[in-house]
C-alpha cells in the first residue's frame, strides 16, 4: 500500500471533489450532521458503482482502506508535482 506523507489533507480535498463529483451526479448534498466515516462509506460506493476505482476484498473493507482508495483515486487525478504529493 502506498504511503502518502499528507494522506489527511488528501482525504480532506478528496471528500470535497467527491461531493462535487456526486452533486453533478444528481445526488444532494451530504446533510451536515453527517460523520465523515459516512461520507467516506458514501463516496467510496459510488465511485465503485461508477467504476472510477476497483473495490476492495470484502475481508479489507474497513474504514482505513476505504480512506486509502479514496486518497488513491485523488493523487491519480493530481498532477506529479502537486504539493500534497511531495514527500
Amino acid at each position: 500500500m502506498k504511503k502518502f506523507t499528507h494522506e489527511p489533507q488528501l482525504l480532506k480535498k478528496a471528500l470535497i471533489i467527491g461531493q462535487a463529483y456526486a452533486t453533478a451526479r444528481g445526488y444532494g448534498q451530504f446533510p451536515a450532521n453527517i460523520s465523515e466515516k459516512d461520507k467516506v462509506e458514501a463516496l467510496y460506493r459510488l465511485l465503485i458503482t461508477d467504476k472510477r476505482i476497483t473495490p476492495l476484498a470484502d475481508d479489507k473493507l474497513t474504514g482505513p482502506e476505504m480512506r486509502h482508495k479514496l486518497v488513491l483515486w485523488l493523487a491519480k487525478q493530481l498532477p506529479d508535482d502537486h504539493p500534497l504529493l511531495q514527500n
